[in-house]
């Protein structure tokens, strides 16, 4: 009796509505040398999508009645064989081999992570924006926490146990992503790179860029704000929150002081304080009459007098 092979890699498609894209998505994970399945969660399309889905013999397909992206990617993970998983929304794709590539970097170093860039795709024009190459990381979670390109996780490869281990997690909705990666770090997982590019995020006008806007955006900020305290008093905790984690997430921090400022001041200040706790050396990145007033009148101060001059150009609009 031939003895059946295990399978090698899991790829988990969350999908909702993008059968524009999803072939493009799909077909990129095609035709590997290892032994890969491709998952695909329909999380209640209306388009046709799990029509084309039963068409095609080589796809694990998933329905769920529509619950969000979370539940899509959770979902995905428990009917996961793979030794290792990557993720892939269905708007983005990979590059040909990236599934072979990280996979045999993640063997040759018995990696719990593996690496490398993405490039930015514009739909509408076809255009590829190159961004910087990656090299090694010596602290996943410092890149992680910090405000520096850190690639995205459809650039990466992470092994399933460990994944079991960190599921998405639905109240952060909006950066579940970002919270997923940062909890992943927390295992310390050894991690390799893979030079070259892994695919491409792809830009369009109906992705989740409208989640900064609005309400929308107070929700995102919250969960952004709320990802990292959570973060940081697990590090500290646990004696883990070194001087370089303490900068990296305070060049985070501030830009999102400036984004709650809009709305809620005094929330904001806060941040700015405790970005000072953090790194009591943290440079203002502004130049110029902005960077003067934050040094010397402060924060609170500073974001009131922009609101103001916002107010301003609104009514002469």
């Amino acid at each position: 009796m031939q003895e059946e092979v295990s399978t090698d890699v899991s790829v988990i498609i969350p999908t909702y509505n993008r059968l524009w894209c999803l072939p493009r998505a799909v077909d990129s994970c095609r035709n590997t040398q290892c032994k890969a399945e491709i998952i695909v969660v329909d999380d209640g399309s209306t388009d046709g999508t799990w029509e084309w889905l039963n068409a095609q013999p080589d796809i694990i397909a998933i329905k769920q009645e529509n619950q969000g992206q979370t539940y899509a990617i959770n979902n995905g993970v428990a009917h996961a064989t793979g030794k290792y998983i990557r993720f892939l929304d269905s708007d983005d794709f990979l590059c040909e081999g990236t599934i072979d590539k990280q996979f045999a970097k993640a063997e040759e170093i018995s990696a719990e992570l593996v690496y490398s860039k993405v490039n930015n795709y514009d739909q509408q024009t076809g255009q590829i924006t190159e961004l910087p190459d990656i090299g090694p990381w010596d602290d996943f979670l410092e890149v992680q926490l910090s405000n520096r390109y850190g690639s995205h996780f459809l650039g990466m490869l992470f092994k399933t146990e460990w994944v079991k281990k960190v599921p998405r997690r639905p109240e952060f909705a909006y950066r579940e992503d970002r919270m997923f990666l940062l909890e992943y770090g927390l295992l310390n997982p050894r991690i390799g790179l893979v030079s070259g590019c892994a695919g491409y995020w792809v830009q369009h006008p109906a992705q989740m860029q409208g989640n900064y806007q609005g309400l929308k955006s107070q929700a995102t900020n919250w969960q952004h704000l709320n990802i990292y305290q959570r973060i940081i008093g697990q590090l500290e905790s646990t004696n883990q929150l070194t001087t370089g984690r303490k900068q990296a997430v305070c060049t985070a921090l501030w830009p999102l002081a400036h984004w709650i400022a809009k709305d809620f001041i005094k929330d904001a200040t806060k941040i700015s304080e405790w970005i000072k706790q953090l790194d009591p050396d943290f440079k203002i990145p502004e130049k110029g009459l902005q960077g003067w007033l934050y040094r010397n009148i402060g924060f609170k101060r500073t974001e009131q007098l922009s609101k103001i001059r916002r107010g301003f150009i609104n009514i002469f609009r």
